[in-house]
């Protein structure tokens, strides 16, 4: 259903060319777990996360290079008044995590997490996308390959997180985009929009999602044309995590409605990547069970900066090093069962 030219074809390579986990390194990680100093399965889903990190990065269970991508980018849906702050709180966000006073750094201190910050050119916003599309493709699939260069360094853990003014508008017109309803149940208060401010923010994603709809059966137009640049860029880092074979965590509505375009895409594309929350924007919920998903944790957090899936990598941490550190029976000199 592709309706785009050459732009887009390299990562559409990538998509049919995702490779798979190793299955190899998980039964061996099964096995080592029967022998664990516990009953079996008494870590209830710390266990699925140990094999699920073993599965993606083809060794036993370790996190040692954890790494936190937030992406911010601007968007021209703003002036639809969409959001009760306005554009300049990105910038000024970017400052406030480049300073170390944002929620997102005080998590990444507390589980020892790497923190990148990637500003979008901020002082251009995408199109208003009740009017035009977001980006043309050119503009979209370089911001993806921008996006695909933020694991360059190394990471054996990646957590997607953004910061956007306006960018639950943009989440909430992908999910309406993709899946259909109504306006109305993908779109919520976002950083605070309430009466009349939800009304317009409604109003906008039906809006643009009516203007686009000729041009919505292909996800990576559907990304160009109702996405932005943070989203494109999430969606870049996932992909190129999974060619890398890095272990995912993606972060509340926003990030996962970037994530849901690979998945749109191809219903495989996210099996290396697990949901950080689920947020208390009502969308996300329906958004997480439409990608089959079950989130680490609820802690009816909407801040978005990566927090959530930051909060979620100290569990995956965790899961390793219970599988790696914990002693067997045997080294332990505890009986086994008979």
């Amino acid at each position: 259903m592709s309706t785009s030219g050459l732009p887009f074809d390299d990562i559409r390579d990538l998509l049919s060319s995702m490779p798979g986990p190793d299955e190899a390194i998980v039964a061996a990680v099964r096995e080592r777990d029967r022998s664990l100093t516990k009953p079996p399965g008494a870590l209830g889903r710390l266990e699925e996360i140990a094999e699920w990190l073993a599965a993606w990065t083809g060794r036993p269970p370790a996190v040692t290079r954890p790494l936190v991508a937030v992406f911010a980018g601007n968007h021209g849906v703003t002036r639809q008044g969409v959001s009760p702050f306005p554009s300049d709180v990105t910038a000024q966000m970017v400052a406030n995590f480049a300073a170390g006073g944002a929620a997102i750094n005080q998590i990444c201190i507390a589980h020892d997490l790497g923190l990148k910050v990637f500003d979008l050119a901020l002082e251009l916003p995408t199109g208003d996308i009740t009017e035009e599309p977001a980006l043309d493709e050119r503009s979209c699939a370089a911001t993806m390959a921008f996006g695909m260069e933020s694991i360059a360094g190394g990471t054996d853990l990646l957590c997607i997180g953004e910061m956007g003014i306006g960018n639950t508008t943009i989440a909430a017109a992908i999910c309406y985009g993709l899946y259909g309803g109504s306006a109305q149940e993908w779109t919520g208060p976002g950083t605070g929009a309430q009466g009349e401010g939800l009304a317009r923010k409604i109003d906008a994603v039906e809006r643009a999602v009516a203007l686009h709809k000729p041009h919505l059966g292909d996800p990576l137009e559907l990304l160009r044309r109702l996405g932005g640049r943070e989203i494109a860029a999430m969606a870049g880092a996932i992909l190129a995590a999974r060619m890398e074979r890095i272990p995912v965590i993606i972060d509340g509505y926003v990030a996962t409605a970037a994530a849901a375009v690979l998945h749109a895409a191809d219903d495989k594309a996210l099996d290396h990547c697990v949901i950080g929350h689920v947020s208390a924007e009502p969308g996300h919920i329906k958004l997480v069970e439409k990608l089959g998903k079950e989130p680490l944790l609820s802690l009816g957090m909407r801040l978005g900066e990566g927090t959530g899936a930051a909060l979620a990598a100290g569990i995956v941490k965790a899961a390793a090093q219970c599988h790696s550190g914990m002693a067997t029976f045997e080294q332990a000199g505890v009986s086994d069962k008979d």
